[in-house]
């Protein structure tokens, strides 16, 4: 098990939000060339193009807390409809002016009412939702990507992680995150992290015995 007190003073945001800022850019810079038929390729984030991925990644970097709760208020606490109307207002008329919307917001600090981390797990992950179909690879930092494990081993928060890999003990291959108890999953630490927020695909990428039972638990809430 890691120990949580370094993970509870990076949970303050101290480095965090030039890692997000760097991850946005990095981001930015892949879908630079996309050709306009292949923003509506599906990502990982289900019934949503990876246009629309983008888009909600620039709706995150625009809303504070008083913003984002007048709009739950609004949606009458359907979370769901929040983000679905965000998104929309962030789409903009063409890809283009997508990928324009979210270079805007790529140093900015502005979010919902969540730790700055979560912040970054949400850039790291959907960013993996949108580059795994287009075929795109990045090599995240190793400390930036063991952050991230880190803090969906033991949050809930926005995507169920902790639940997905109760039981199961998680050991990355090419760092030194390590958690849980039980039957094994090991692998690189990216393909960890998209795992336990449910993107079953990179099950492909792990091993050991509970790689099955982590398999099956993704896709649910």
């Amino acid at each position: 098990m890691t120990d949580p007190k370094p993970t509870a003073g990076r949970d303050r945001g101290a480095g965090v939000w030039p890692s997000i800022h760097t991850e946005r850019a990095a981001l930015a810079a892949d879908l630079e060339k996309l050709t306009e038929d292949r923003w509506t390729t599906p990502s990982l984030c289900r019934g949503l193009t990876v246009r629309e991925v983008l888009a909600h990644l620039t709706a995150g970097a625009s809303l504070n807390t008083v913003r984002w709760l007048a709009g739950v208020i609004r949606c009458r606490f359907d979370f769901d409809k929040q983000v679905a109307v965000r998104l929309a207002e962030q789409l903009g008329a063409d890809p283009a002016e997508t990928l324009e919307r979210f270079r805007r917001v790529v140093a900015s600090t502005t979010k919902p009412p969540l730790p700055p981390v979560a912040m970054l797990g949400e850039t790291l992950v959907h960013g993996e939702d949108i580059r795994r179909p287009l075929g795109i690879h990045r090599a995240y930092p190793i400390d930036v990507i063991t952050r991230v494990a880190e803090y969906y081993q033991g949050s809930d928060m926005v995507v169920v992680a902790r639940k997905r890999i109760a039981g199961l003990r998680l050991t990355a291959t090419d760092s030194t995150f390590t958690t849980g108890s039980g039957p094994v999953v090991s692998g690189p630490t990216t393909a960890l992290v998209m795992a336990m927020t449910g993107r079953e695909t990179y099950c492909d990428d792990l091993e050991g015995e509970g790689v099955e039972l982590l398999r099956g638990r993704c896709g649910t809430s």
